[in-house]
């Protein structure tokens, strides 16, 4: 049996500025964004999936950190080294986010050919922008 990735949900602390940002990200890489009307969105690229939510106010315990057990960060492929580069000009420079560990760069300690810039989003998910060369499966 081969699966692939369906979806991954994310619960964001508040409908102002998590959600909004994580709109704007998606639109920006060009998912198709489907609205529900309760503090939820849908956004596919054809093929998967992300599942955007409010986390209900029950649940709003100790926040959110990457390094706890739960998810790590997320990371959106594009098709070249330079769409990397202007993410970092068109999405993060315009609204002051930082990008972590000194900007986009290449990363040959994980694969040849990897480079990716990473930020946080205002509930501290760490996400990632990268090119790679695709995965070889034996």
């Amino acid at each position: 049996m081969k699966a692939t990735i369906g979806h991954i949900g994310i619960n964001l602390s508040n409908a102002v500025k998590s959600f909004r940002l994580w709109k704007d990200l998606l639109k920006h890489l060009g998912f198709e964004i489907v609205e529900d009307g309760r503090q939820h969105f849908d956004a596919s690229d054809g093929t998967g999936y992300l599942c955007v939510s409010v986390t209900a106010r029950g649940y709003k315990g100790d926040g959110f950190h990457r390094k706890r057990t739960g998810l790590n960060h997320v990371a959106f492929r594009v098709e070249s080294r330079e769409l990397v580069d202007q993410f970092v000009a068109d999405f993060l420079v315009p609204r002051k986010i930082q990008p972590l560990y000194s900007g986009a760069k290449a990363y040959p300690e994980y694969v040849e050919g990897y480079y990716a810039v990473y930020f946080e989003d205002p509930d501290r998910i760490k996400v990632e922008v990268v090119y790679e060369l695709p995965w070889k499966i034996p």
